[in-house]
């Protein structure tokens, strides 16, 4: 598939979604989002890739939403007065789908559902939607020129993207809260610092280091068995009860066992890299359990 405003390449199994608009600093709109979550979609049934590299091109990660777009900029319909019945019963709805439902946050969910690891590689602006959309990343790293805010209450709206939801899990609440409250833009230090980024590294080291990251979790490493400790982990540690997780893993444990279980297990005994042959595209009959 070609996007409008990424590109997608797979680059030695790795996957790198680059957004592609730098003329405008990457700023978010409508169409991104629905090609961020398509490229999501393709990279996680994409067999050739084992994990996902996201950054953007030029100086900016991503500057927010694009301002200087006319009607409402969020794209949404100002005719309809949504409910809490509608966000429950009528989340599909086309009136719903299209004119209520956080474009951010149709983002983040398609990145959260993607059975592959994902790396942010922060290498500039990342403020507003452009620091929420990486909130679902498994890692950050960050350009020493990054600069990051989430500024939502400079503009009178609310956090989105699902961020009221992953941020508090990331840094804790009081930072989280501080972040939201002041709608500052601070540096890679301070993120570093707040525990919202892995690393730091100069421009030019960024990306390397982040497909470095990439092979690291990956390589010599079953993508199903990968995918399953993804979703598990995210999913798994929300969960009221740790009988809940034990359900679950019970499941994973039967049917890794019987699939590349069994050549990791051989090749241990023949001390010998093991050579998985699942992919995440042909995932065990119980996933994906949540939509159960």
């Amino acid at each position: 598939m070609t996007y409008s405003t990424l590109t997608y390449a797979v680059e030695d199994a790795i996957a790198v979604v680059t957004l592609n608009r730098p003329d405008n600093l990457n700023a978010f709109t409508v169409q991104m989002a629905a090609d961020l979550a398509a490229v999501f979609a393709q990279a996680g049934a994409d067999d050739s890739a084992a994990a996902v590299v996201l950054t953007g091109a030029g100086k900016a990660f991503c500057a927010g939403m694009d301002l200087s777009v006319g009607g409402n900029v969020f794209g949404l319909d100002e005719t309809q007065t949504p409910t809490n019945a509608d966000m429950r019963d009528r989340l599909h709805d086309p009136a719903i789908e299209a004119g209520v439902r956080d474009t951010g946050g149709k983002v983040t969910l398609a990145i959260y559902d993607c059975p592959k690891p994902v790396i942010a590689a922060i290498n500039g602006a990342a403020v507003g939607i452009g620091a929420t959309m990486t909130l679902a990343c498994d890692f950050r790293l960050a350009s020493e020129k990054a600069r990051i805010g989430f500024v939502f209450g400079r503009l009178g709206i609310t956090m989105e993207a699902c961020s009221s939801w992953f941020l508090p899990r990331l840094v804790g609440m009081q930072q989280a809260l501080e972040w939201i409250y002041s709608a500052d833009v601070f540096d890679a230090e301070e993120a570093k610092r707040g525990g919202l980024v892995r690393s730091i590294h100069a421009p030019d080291d960024l990306v390397p280091a982040a497909m470095a990251l990439a092979h690291k979790l990956t390589d010599g490493r079953s993508q199903v068995g990968t995918a399953l400790a993804r979703q598990m982990l995210q999913r798994n540690s929300a969960l009221a009860s740790p009988l809940e997780a034990h359900r679950v893993d019970s499941l994973s444990m039967f049917y890794t066992s019987i699939g590349d279980g069994k050549e990791g297990v051989k090749a241990f005994l023949e001390k010998r890299p093991a050579d998985f042959k699942s992919r995440a595209s042909a995932m065990p009959p119980f996933y994906p359990w949540w939509d159960e």
